[in-house]
């Protein structure tokens, strides 16, 4: 009987002697690898520690300077046994990791609101960037920013604390090297700082920015935490508290008053050569036309106690008479029984209106302020397409008001409070105006939200950032001027003002907090009630016309139109 068997394996190639081994490559790899993550540890803690919190100031020359954390840090590791060397090593590189994500934070709070994050109070603005990123991305776009986010700082802080450590390691197993190296760079450190010595302008090569950082946000800290009792002597100062209401606001009996908010309107729409034209063109058009209908009008600046974001906080400020410029202030005021302007108008028997597109969820802050009403982003009858934050084009807004309360046959006097907010950003998509009686329930806007770019592809590009924010300014007030020209009479009293200025990408660094606002009326003896203010004549203020701040207007406002009988 035979037996299969198979074909015999062909013979492997002898080995070339003169090709190294595996075991022999990875040897030969080993060290440079060691080496090249040695190189990459100092960058990355180097780096850090040279890392500005301002976006202007990252430039290639930032990193050719000398931080003394580095130098100080060095000598402390050479000075330390092993335990505690190690222990300093890996809290070091913890504290520099979490210090680097504070910075990218300040980066972002600085490119968007003008100023640097506060640990104490901008946590609780978690939630609204939350809200802001579904409305312009959608809920899966938001969870995988923040997804990313916290990814990202769990891997930043890792990332240094092993950095810093390998770092460490290196020192001391080259002892005589870093303490010679340290010396060295005490001594170029020192020299520069005594002679000013600069790498370019704004770049000194004695670097202490992450010191200066880390001890300008512990006294940041401080003054938040003493801030609230502060505020809380400035809240019981109220000369209009017990006021009753027969004296209040007697000046404007049988006025419908209407406070509107323009969102992201700030000076710079109206001055700043990117913007001025077309906002200018705009605002001179609605002035002609108003002045046509009998309209005349005052106006000036008021200065924000916000930029780039943050409206509820300038509407507090507006309504409340004191400064709110943090979450902690705003929650403390809207947990107290501060007079507001819309209090003030409800104790002295107007119906008090809150028209409010922008607010999408639960609002108890609505029972604070005293509105009879509150018209939100979903009682407003809208079927029409959602716009980013701006929810609803400010034409349905406006067309909603006159449905439901100031077109009501056989009312009283109506005072209400409006925020427009299809000037919020994203600035995509972008409605246009159409004629009034074609508004109906908003499903005439779909085709118009989906024209135009995306959120994504506005805020690629600076440019269209800044002409989709131009474009949504110019739609915010042609709309305004239309409504009031279309179907307001004698008995309106309008108040229109922006917020707060749009993000420093767009007004640039160093814009003043200020906005435009103006009062609307045919009624001429309601102008001279303020002819003391000495505001400027039309709806576009000038470069001199008065500047006040936010806070001071209700005392003003309630002063000038509650004259004692």
């Amino acid at each position: 009987m035979r037996t299969l068997t198979s074909p015999a394996e062909p013979a492997s190639p002898p080995a070339d002697p003169g090709e190294p081994s595996r075991p022999q490559r990875l040897a030969r790899i080993r060290p440079v690898a060691r080496h090249m993550a040695t190189v990459l540890a100092w960058l990355l803690v180097v780096g850090a520690l040279l890392l500005p919190n301002e976006l202007a100031k990252v430039t290639p020359w930032t990193f050719l300077r000398i931080p003394v954390e580095a130098v100080a840090g060095v000598a402390a590791l050479l000075a330390l046994p092993p335990r505690p060397r190690r222990a300093l090593a890996i809290a070091g590189g913890a504290g520099l990791g979490l210090v680097t994500v504070l910075k990218f934070f300040d980066i972002g709070f600085y490119s968007v609101l003008g100023r640097p994050f506060d640990p104490v109070f901008d946590t609780s603005l978690f939630d609204p960037a939350v809200v802001f990123l579904t409305q312009s991305f959608g809920r899966a776009g938001a969870i995988a920013v923040v997804a990313g986010a916290v990814l990202l700082t769990v891997a930043v802080v890792v990332l240094m604390t092993l950095s810093v450590v390998r770092a460490a390691g290196q020192v001391v197993a080259y002892r005589r090297t870093a303490t010679r190296a340290a010396a060295a760079l005490v001594l170029a450190w020192f020299v520069s700082a005594a002679l000013g010595a600069h790498v370019v302008s704004g770049a000194p090569i004695a670097a202490s920015d992450t010191a200066a950082i880390v001890r300008g946000h512990a006294a940041q800290a401080r003054a938040s935490l003493r801030d609230q009792k502060a505020f809380e002597s400035e809240a019981v100062v109220d000369a209009f508290r017990d006021m009753p209401g027969d004296q209040l606001l007697n000046a404007l009996r049988g006025k419908d008053v209407i406070f509107t908010f323009i969102e992201s309107y700030g000076r710079d729409a109206i001055e700043d050569p990117l913007y001025a034209a077309e906002v200018g063109a705009v605002l001179d058009d609605g002035g002609r036309r108003l002045a046509a209908a009998g309209f005349d009008s005052r106006s000036a600046f008021l200065t924000s106690s916000t930029a780039g974001g943050g409206s509820w906080l300038a509407h507090a400020t507006f309504n409340s008479g004191l400064w709110i410029n943090n979450q902690k202030r705003y929650r403390t005021l809207v947990a107290s029984d501060r007079l507001t302007l819309t209090g003030a108008f409800e104790r002295a028997d107007w119906r008090t209106v809150g028209m409010m597109p922008g607010v999408t969820q639960a609002w108890p802050e609505g029972r604070f302020y005293g509105y009879d009403k509150v018209y939100d982003a979903k009682n407003v009858g809208y079927q029409g397409p959602a716009f980013a934050l701006g929810t609803m084009p400010d034409q349905y807004t406006l067309s909603a008001l006159q449905r439901l309360e100031y077109g009501r046959a056989g009312r009283g006097p109506l005072m209400v409070e409006m925020p427009l907010t299809s000037s919020h950003a994203p600035w995509a998509p972008l409605p246009h105006m159409i004629d009034w009686n074609d508004v109906g329930d908003g499903s005439v806007f779909g085709p118009m939200s989906k024209a135009g770019d995306s959120p994504e592809e506005v805020w690629r590009d600076s440019d269209k950032t800044r002409a989709g924010y131009r474009q949504s300014i110019v739609y915010s007030l042609s709309a305004l001027t239309s409504y009031v020209e279309k179907f307001c009479d004698d008995n309106l009293v309008l108040v229109f003002l922006g917020d707060h200025q749009p993000a420093p990408l767009l007004t640039g660094k160093g814009a003043t907090r200020d906005v435009p606002i103006s009062i609307v009326t045919r009624d001429r003896a309601v102008l001279d009630r303020i002819a003391g203010w000495h505001w400027e004549q039309g709806i576009k203020p000038g470069k001199r016309a008065p500047v006040w701040r936010m806070d001071t207007f209700r005392d003003r406002f309630l002063t000038a139109y509650s004259p004692p009988r």
